[in-house]
């Protein structure tokens, strides 16, 4: 990039920038103070910075204050923006609003299904980066859109990552470099959420390889043509494929991370209940699953989760949530409020940042565990599951 365009493409941000804040647009640069010209050594390069400003000048996109004592008079004082349209022009270089209004025409057709992209929209035209991307970003948004609405559409199946990657844009990584849209699109939030992308991907039925549905218990599941009986620790199915079970269990225990439910299924304690590993963010095809087994079970029965202490555990738990509710049953915290920990653990967890500790109580309430947030405004913590020993609900949980 020449000296005198670096120049002018700085006149153009700040200008632009000056019209968002509903200031005068027509900035200017002392040249004095200009390193891009005063740097300038030869007569040659001199020359070329003064044969390029003249041809904006030309173009009505700049204005130019010179230096009458020079002798010939090119010597620069000030440049300064004369026509914003017309310096946009002269460089080649799209100003926001048009970006903006290509990007929207672009997201046109998504912006029923997905509020989010209009909210995402109205940040760009503001002048907002959002995962550090401005309206150039919008055909990664449309992409992510085609992706989340076609496993939306087929929320009943889980699909292999990059093998529905190559069937949506034939290349078998677009889905993973599109995962940062697919989380706005998922939590329908601007902000980070604080989930993994494999967590991202799950949430729309999306796995690195096949990921069974891990179940301990005593009894039979029966699946879409067969039934088998329950093994411990655990058993894997195909998580489309189960329909019910058939158990004595005086509880349910969902849990997130898989050390913790291995070592939760290998507690002796673990034979009264019914354990599910969720895989992090369950997918809707295992949401699905786990309404079958929720209405299969006597509705005296209680049903609980066990995650992590933190923004995303406190996430799941709410989708958790709402796919018990449509079940008919409500779901309750397990060993993830500050009344439920040892001492000796409380000294060791993190106090979470105000944002941070914001996000999940929202997302605590959201599970309906209104309680437990209030609980963690007073005291404050953040701790994985896998700091905690597996631990057992009991007939007398449910009352607690």
């Amino acid at each position: 990039m020449s000296a005198a365009r670096s120049v002018l493409e700085r006149l153009l941000r700040r200008a632009e920038s000056a019209r968002l804040r509903g200031a005068d647009e027509h900035v200017s640069l002392p040249m004095g103070s200009t390193r891009e010209y005063t740097d300038l050594r030869s007569l040659a390069e001199l020359e070329r910075f003064h044969a390029e400003v003249a041809l904006a000048e030309r173009d009505g996109a700049v204005s130019v204050q010179r230096e009458a004592r020079s002798g010939d008079g090119s010597r620069l004082l000030r440049l300064g923006v004369a026509d914003l349209p017309a310096l946009a022009r002269h460089l080649d270089v799209p100003l926001l609003d048009d970006r903006v209004t290509e990007a929207a025409s672009r997201l046109a057709a998504w912006v029923e299904r997905f509020p989010v992209i209009a909210d995402v929209l109205d940040a760009w035209r503001s002048g907002r980066k959002l995962r550090s991307c401005g309206p150039e970003a919008a055909r990664d948004l449309s992409d992510a859109a085609i992706a989340v609405a076609a496993r939306a559409d087929d929320a009943g199946h889980e699909r292999i990552l990059r093998r529905e990657s190559v069937r949506l844009f034939g290349d078998s990584k677009r889905l993973e470099k599109l995962t940062t849209w697919l989380e706005l699109l998922v939590t329908g939030e601007l902000a980070a959420s604080g989930l993994s992308k494999e967590e991202v991907w799950s949430a729309i039925g999306l796995r690195r390889e096949p990921q069974p549905l891990l179940i301990s218990g005593c009894g039979r599941v029966v699946l879409t043509d067969a039934s088998a009986p329950l093994v411990r620790p655990y058993l894997g199915l195909p998580v489309e494929s189960v329909q019910s079970v058939a158990v004595t269990a005086d509880y349910v225990l969902s849990i997130e991370n898989l050390a913790s439910f291995h070592d939760a299924a290998l507690s002796p304690d673990a034979a009264a209940g019914l354990l599910l590993y969720t895989g992090g963010m369950p997918s809707p095809a295992w949401r699905t699953a786990y309404a079958r087994i929720l209405e299969s079970l006597p509705s005296t029965c209680p049903v609980y989760h066990w995650g992590d202490i933190d923004e995303g555990g406190f996430r799941i738990a709410a989708v958790l949530a709402g796919a018990a509710r449509g079940a008919g049953r409500v779901l309750q915290p397990w060993l993830m409020s500050p009344t439920d920990l040892e001492a000796s653990l409380l000294r060791i967890a993190d106090v979470p940042s105000t944002p941070v500790l914001a996000a999940m109580c929202h997302w605590a309430s959201r599970a309906g565990w209104e309680p437990l947030a209030q609980t963690l405004m007073q005291q404050p913590i953040r701790l994985e599951q896998e700091r905690l020993d597996p631990v057992m609900p009991t007939p007398e949980s449910s009352t607690r």
